[in-house]
C-alpha cells in the first residue's frame, strides 16, 4: 500500500465517520453510564484503554461499519484504526459469558471463540482485496471476556486480549464520571 493509497483509504473513512476521535470518546464514556449493551460496554473498554491494549493503534478509521464501501453482506468490522506505523488494525470484540454454566453454554463459547477469529480472518482477506492492501499492512486483533483466548491467536497471527467480566463491571462503576458527554 503506498502513502497514496493508504491516505484514500483515511479519506474514505472520513466520508463514513466524520465524527472526530474526541466525539467517539464521549460516545464510549456515554455507554459507561448507560450500559445498556453488554458489548458496547466491551468496545468503550478497549476504545477508552487502546494504548495499554494495542498500543500500536493511533487513530480509529471506523467503528461497526464495513470497511468495503456499501457491502454489508460482506461483514461489519467493529473497529479500524490507523497505526503508528502507517499500516491499518482490524479489531473484532466479543463478549462472552465465560460464567455461564452447562453443556450448552460450554457450546456457546466455543462457537463464538471460533466466530470471533474466524471473523476477523476473514475481514482481512476482504480487505486486502478489495482495497488491493497487502496483508503484511493489515494487522489484527480479538479483544474479548474470555481469557481462554488469549493464546490461540499465536498460530494465526492476530494478537488476542482480554478482560474478566468481573473487572469489566469493576472499571464501569469505578470510571470518573463526566458531567458532561
Amino acid at each position: 500500500m503506498t502513502v497514496n493509497e493508504l491516505n484514500q483509504f483515511v479519506y474514505y473513512c472520513k466520508q463514513i465517520q466524520p465524527q472526530t476521535q474526541e466525539n467517539i470518546k464521549r460516545f464510549f464514556q456515554g455507554v459507561i453510564v448507560f450500559p445498556y449493551d453488554k458489548e458496547l460496554l466491551l468496545q468503550a473498554y478497549l476504545f477508552l484503554n487502546l494504548k495499554d491494549l494495542f498500543p500500536l493503534c493511533s487513530e480509529l478509521l471506523l467503528f461497526e461499519k464495513s470497511p468495503i464501501s456499501d457491502y454489508t453482506d460482506l461483514g461489519k468490522c467493529d473497529f479500524v484504526f490507523l497505526t503508528y506505523t502507517g499500516s491499518l488494525f482490524l479489531i473484532e470484540t466479543k463478549f462472552i459469558d465465560t460464567e455461564a454454566t452447562g453443556a450448552t453454554e460450554r457450546k456457546r463459547r466455543n462457537k463464538h471463540r471460533n466466530k470471533v477469529f474466524e471473523q476477523v480472518i476473514t475481514l482481512k482477506n476482504r480487505f486486502s482485496q478489495y482495497w488491493n492492501i497487502e496483508l503484511e499492512q493489515l494487522e489484527c486483533g480479538v479483544f474479548t471476556t474470555d481469557s481462554e483466548l488469549d493464546w490461540r491467536g499465536n498460530d494465526v497471527n492476530v494478537v488476542t486480549k482480554s478482560i474478566s467480566i468481573d473487572k469489566l463491571e469493576r472499571w464501569r462503576k469505578n470510571y470518573p464520571r463526566l458531567t458532561e458527554y
